[in-house]
């Protein structure tokens, strides 16, 4: 590739915004066409933003300068725009999940591979400065050799505050779909492939109330669970317990603490680019009997600080200097099974065996990576 490499953007919903603002600001890409089922809200977007066109998924496809198609579209159409975007010649960033089911995912990527092309996925918050500080710490044995971590998300739900909150209680959504693949991205990132997965899942109620916006007062069905507890074991060895749900009075978000043989560490919230690193180190004598309390020693997070987009730069930039890119659809497809092999432990009451795997690991990004630097 040599760039700028043209960009088109199909899905012209709310997390557009933050995808064109950053595309926009990067020089190895330029993005030349958005798309959308309701065409004025792709012109609403691409005016907003300084994207010279705009259209119907179609035109996207069709637009002879897009090298690269962004898929923002709900997560059930996901499999469907990307595998139209590899058959018209185009790389793919995909939205997370990568899909909803194994098959079509599977043949997604066969399909990518077949024709020479790349797919990406979300998130792309495990490129940012504070997960891969941390990273490299845990690399460089500061805790030693890592051995479980735990993870936590719990909310009281987006019905609670968004307007439309149907879709996130529906199949294909859910806590597990809609946030593990921050979480699992993550623990993959630092562990590796998992072998096996369990979970426990319940509902608060059957059907809940939107409680903002012109529908307030309306209640809807909910299709999935709505609080999981999972445990994941780790090809390498390691554990991981997990909590997702959206039926907690207590808000606490990205909770990511991993645990190792001389030490604790504080990873950054997976949802975001930037965040809190420190770390314990083990203590060898209680000869007072006292624990006290603990010292954290903070470190120092290192790289620029982006956002969403990240991942697709990263993906431009491999293509072109032949290297694998950090967010791959193997990695999206390994962490789409290990969430449907949890909503098959739900049901089960088992663990579960995960079929995919990864063949090597997840690339570490440079510490001087500088998405603002024209290098195509």
């Amino acid at each position: 590739m040599s760039g700028p490499v043209g960009v088109g953007v199909i899905g012209a919903g709310v997390i557009s915004d933050t995808y064109l603002e950053n595309l926009r600001s990067f020089p190895d890409v330029t993005v030349v066409i958005v798309g959308d089922l309701i065409e004025e809200r792709a012109k609403s977007q691409a005016e907003k933003h300084g994207v010279p066109a705009w259209g119907s998924a179609a035109d996207v496809l069709g637009h002879a300068d897009v090298q690269v198609v962004v898929n923002l579209t709900i997560p059930a159409a996901h499999i469907e725009v990307s595998s139209a975007a590899i058959a018209a010649g185009k790389h793919v960033w995909s939205e997370k999940p990568l899909g909803l089911d194994r098959v079509g995912a599977a043949q997604l990527l066969t399909d990518a591979a077949a024709r020479g092309l790349r797919v990406g996925s979300a998130p792309d918050t495990i490129l940012g400065p504070g997960f891969q500080t941390a990273k490299r710490a845990i690399q460089e044995g500061l805790i030693g050799e890592p051995m479980f971590a735990t993870t936590t998300f719990q909310t009281i739900g987006p019905d609670l505050w968004h307007p439309s909150p149907e879709f996130l209680f529906a199949e294909g959504a859910g806590p597990l779909l809609d946030m593990g693949p921050y979480y699992i991205s993550g623990l993959v990132s630092l562990f590796g492939p998992v072998d096996r997965v369990a979970a426990l899942g319940r509902k608060k109620a059957e059907r809940r109330v939107i409680h903002a916006g012109p529908d307030a007062g309306k209640t809807f069905p909910v299709e999935v669970p709505t609080s999981l507890q999972l445990l994941t074991s780790f090809a390498a060895g390691q554990q991981a317990a997990s909590l997702l749900s959206f039926d907690s009075a207590l808000e606490r978000h990205g909770v990511f603490e991993v645990h190792g043989s001389e030490g604790s560490l504080i990873v950054p919230d997976p949802n975001q680019f930037e965040g809190r690193i420190a770390y314990l180190t083990a203590r060898t004598s209680l000869a007072d009997g006292d624990w006290g309390e603990q010292e954290w020693t903070e470190l120092e997070q290192k790289g620029t600080v982006v956002g969403r987009g990240l991942g697709l730069l990263d993906m431009v930039r491999a293509i072109s200097e032949g290297r694998p890119h950090v967010a791959t659809g193997e990695l999206g497809y390994h962490v789409l099974d290990v969430m449907l092999s949890a909503q098959e432990s739900v049901a089960s009451g088992e663990f579960v065996a995960i079929g995919s795997s990864l063949a090597a690991p997840v690339p570490p990004v440079p510490v001087d990576f500088d998405p603002f630097a024209r290098t195509l």
